[in-house]
């Protein structure tokens, strides 16, 4: 400070004479006493042998406005701010203190004083903010003065106080206290609240005391200035609510809300635009979730689980019914039992199964209804089931054609029954009753009837189709075919012969048939509803051996049919007699072709194999001729014929030799087919020879007689060619000539336009720039006109307004002051006649001279002048 402040050269030549600047100080030691003083220019001081400089000449310190130092150890002053010295006179000092200085005059530090804090600046504190202040000791502060108080107040502090410096003002600083932060106003906007939370206990702006912890809102628009004892925690955002939405609150803590309800803790409810458009939630509420509403049209109902009742709480375990239109919101606790249900239109082949859950009288029908009855409403009509009623189920009527049918069973009696041709509708007591069969009837069903009995082919490529269980079985029987149903209840079985349909009843079954087939014949490979009546056949395999021991494998085919003349009930049942009667026939034909064969050898077997088994298996009547047919007694089946397909041996040699004698044969007419075709084939080769050689000799006459119409036309062309060329020079010269011609003619007529164009266009610039000149002049013309008749009109009225102030009186005295005032002047001189001029204005002295030998000497009184404003007094 003092290397800062030092003045330039204080010592010149001799080191005990010291000059002082102005505003400068230096501190000099007596070291007689060890007192220090100050000594302050401006002055010249000399130094005594005893005294010696501490400090200086160093710079007073200047606090100017606005600004502020610290000073520490500061001197003691008394009431009259005068410094106090002890006996010695040494200034007394406030050790280990400071001391704040504001704007005053230059002051030196005296011995022992020390800047803490350097000149600065006053910190100004803006409007929104405010500075957070803590005591840093007990002291008591002058209090700010606020507005609603009308005089300042003294206030207690106490060390580690804090309060708020709030602007805008400018901050004094004190050293009992300190600057901890600087805090700005929070703006509340509009639909926003702050949360406040008291670090300690306090008193907020309102007046409420605040105990620590306590948290609270603020819903004020504007700025917030946060008091020294609370903190912002949030910005609490209001929740906008509609005429669709709603908040579900929950409260945290027993208080009294908003609407001045007293809401327990953990109670929920709903806030709805009928409570406030907007809703900001209190420390204590807890927004669970929004609420969209439940809008209900005049075809639908819902259950409420657990409504709230008009006081308010849920009724637990009843439920409430609400139907349409109607729009609603679900309070807290409630909830649809099944959602939003349409309600039940009922046409009249419909209807509703219902059971009651408990007693209640049914307002429909009239009726006391118990727990667990069971009743059937039917339509046309419109139906919301109670509370107290469950929908078993909902039926329609089952429209049946003549060939359709379902199984009903009674649920109290369990009886079954089937119910075809006719519009069914299920009562409260009965339900469909499936009808189980075996997996093999039902794709027999599924596939219908496929008459590839014995290929082994039944059901390819057939389309399946899932059967109903509940509906009535139904098979169609095709023609010439008869199939069996047995009944269990009555132990009876009936036999239906095709086309017909067969409808099943509940304790019906079908009769599968399972047959032979295959070649040779295998058992159970065909299985079947129906039994085909023929005609039809089948074939089979079968090995034989001639007597002398020769084995052959014979393939025969039997055509067949059943007898059914006389279709009666016995006789029907006679044809399911005989579960495969394709395999018994095909044995027992076998049977007899393999005695009759046993009995021959084989060259008269091979000569006479179709009599042998035609024979064998028909047999010979009495006129010793093969009978037609043979007949199965036990079925009525009867075979009409027998084919022999092949015949093989089955022994290697036997089948070696006729292979020998075969190929034999084969051979010899291979070879005589061959030279018949050899011969064939030259003689078409001869042919066609000739036939080409006269093809060539056409063929060469034809290309002569084109190659001379080539030349010819080869000719014309050269020709065309070479006066076309010449045309078509001279025609694109003359077009060419033509087409530069009319460019030019356009092209003059192009500019003739052109400038046409910019004639008229400059003609007419050249016009409207004189029309708008002499427009302009006119204008300016009339506003010079105007301006100046205004200007007149301003001159003279401003004239009459003096005048007319001034009064008449005052303008005659005005212009008859100058002339009275000098004849009374020449009055007072004793002059009777003059004339006064200034030597520059002309004088009239005809006039003059007039006047004088007119009027005669002065008599005393003078006359008037004639004009005013007259440089001379005429005719005094």
């Amino acid at each position: 400070m003092a290397s800062k402040n030092k003045a330039p050269s204080p010592l010149s030549g001799d080191e005990s004479i010291i000059r002082i600047p102005p505003y400068y100080y230096i501190h000099v030691l007596d070291q007689t006493t060890n007192v220090t003083r100050v000594e302050i220019g401006p002055k010249t001081y000399i130094r005594h042998e005893n005294e010696k400089i501490l400090l200086g000449p160093d710079k007073m310190i200047i606090v100017p406005p606005r600004y502020y130092c610290i000073i520490g150890n500061p001197v003691i002053r008394d009431a009259d701010d005068a410094i106090i010295f002890d006996t010695v006179g040494q200034a007394k000092l406030r050790h280990a203190d400071h001391e704040v200085r504001l704007e005053q005059d230059p002051f030196p530090l005296y011995p022992g004083e020390e800047v803490v804090k350097k000149v600065t600046r006053l910190e100004v504190v803006a409007t929104n903010t405010a500075m957070r202040i803590r005591a840093l000791r007990d002291f008591e502060d002058k209090g700010v003065k606020r507005v609603q108080e009308q005089a300042e107040r003294l206030v207690k502090r106490l060390a580690g106080d804090e309060w708020l410096f709030e602007g805008p003002g400018t901050y004094i600083p004190k050293v009992e206290e300190e600057v901890v932060e600087s805090i700005r106003a929070t703006i509340i906007k509009p639909n926003q609240a702050l949360r406040l939370r008291a670090v300690m206990e306090t008193v907020d702006r309102d007046g409420k005391k605040r105990v620590t912890g306590e948290e609270w809102l603020v819903k004020r628009e504007g700025a917030y200035l946060p008091g020294a004892r609370e903190e912002v925690v949030d910005i609490v955002d209001a929740y906008v609510l509609t005429e669709k939405t709603a908040l579900h609150v929950k409260a945290t803590k027993t208080f009294v809300d908003d609407f001045g309800m007293n809401r327990k803790n953990g109670e929920e409810w709903l806030v709805k635009l009928s409570d406030s458009e907007t809703f900001i939630p209190n420390v204590y509420e807890e927004v669970l979730d929004e609420v969209h509403i439940t809008t209900l049209t005049n075809r639908e109902y819902c259950v409420i689980l657990d409504p709230v009742g008009a006081d308010g709480k849920p009724q637990l375990g009843q439920k409430k019914l609400i139907k349409g239109e109607k729009s609603f919101f679900l309070f807290p606790g409630e909830q649809l039992e099944a959602g939003i249900q349409a309600v039940y239109v009922l046409s009249e082949n419909e209807g509703l199964v219902l059971k009651a859950k408990e007693a209640f009288e049914d307002q429909l029908l009239k009726v006391q209804r118990q727990p667990g009855d069971r009743w059937l409403i039917r339509g046309p009509c419109e139906y919301v089931p109670p509370v107290e009623v469950d929908v078993v189920t909902q039926r329609a009527a089952i429209p049946l054609d003549e060939n359709e049918g379902i199984y009903v069973r009674d649920i109290k009696s369990g009886r079954v029954r089937a119910i075809c041709g006719e519009t069914y509708m299920l009562t409260e007591n009965e339900e469909l009753w499936a009808k189980e069969l075996a997996p093999s009837v039902d794709e027999f069903i599924a596939k219908g009837f496929d008459p590839l009995a014995d290929r082994g082919e039944r059901g390819r490529g057939t389309q399946q189709i899932k059967r109903e269980k509940t509906r009535v079985v139904t098979f169609r029987v095709p023609h010439n075919a008869a199939m069996q149903i047995y009944d269990f209840k009555e132990k009876k079985a009936r036999v239906i012969f095709g086309p017909e349909l067969v409808m099943l009843g509940p304790e019906e079954q079908f009769t599968q048939l399972s047959l032979s087939g295959g070649k040779p014949k295998k058992p159970n490979v065909i299985r079947s509803l129906c039994l085909l009546l023929g005609p039809d056949f089948c074939t089979d395999i079968v090995t034989v051996e001639t007597s002398d021991h020769a084995r052959l494998q014979l393939q025969v085919a039997y055509n067949w049919h059943f007898d059914c003349g006389n279709k009666t009930p016995q006789e029907a049942a006679k044809l399911f007699t005989v579960p495969d009667f394709v395999g018994d026939a095909c044995k027992a034909i076998a049977s007899r072709i393999r005695g009759a064969v046993a009995s021959v050898q084989f060259d008269d077997f091979h000569k006479n194999s179709a009599r042998i088994i035609r024979t064998s298996v028909f047999g010979i009547d009495e006129n010793q001729k093969i009978r037609k047919n043979f007949t199965f007694p036990q079925n009525n089946l009867i075979v009409t014929s027998i084919d022999i397909q092949s015949v093989e041996p089955v022994d290697q040699r036997t089948r070696d030799s006729l292979q020998k004698s075969v190929q034999l044969a084969i051979e010899i007419t291979t070879n005589s087919q061959e030279a018949t075709a050899r011969h064939e084939a030259q003689r078409v080769e001869q042919a066609a020879r000739g036939r080409l050689e006269r093809q060539r000799i056409t063929d060469e006459a034809e290309a002569e007689n084109a190659r001379k119409e080539l030349l010819l036309y080869q000719a014309a062309s050269a020709a065309v060619e070479s006066t076309g060329q010449a045309k078509a020079e001279a025609q694109s010269r003359a077009e060419a000539s033509k087409i530069e011609g009319e460019a030019a003619v356009e092209q003059a007529k192009l500019k003739t336009q052109a400038v046409n164009i910019e004639t008229e266009a400059e003609l007419e610039r050249l016009t409207r720039a004189r029309e708008a000149e002499i427009k302009y002049v006119k204008e300016q013309n009339e506003l010079e006109i105007n301006k100046a008749k205004e200007m007149a009109d301003i001159e003279v009225e401003k004239f009459q307004k003096i005048v007319g102030s001034l009064g008449a009186d005052t303008v005659k005295a005005i212009a008859t002051s100058g002339p009275e005032m000098e004849m009374k002047l020449l009055q007072s001189l004793g002059l009777q006649t003059t004339l006064i001029t200034d030597g520059k204005s002309p004088i009239n002295l005809f006039n003059t001279a007039h006047g004088l030998i007119a009027g005669g000497l002065f008599q005393g009184k003078p006359r008037k002048p004639k004009e005013h404003g007259d440089a001379a007094l005429e005719d005094l």
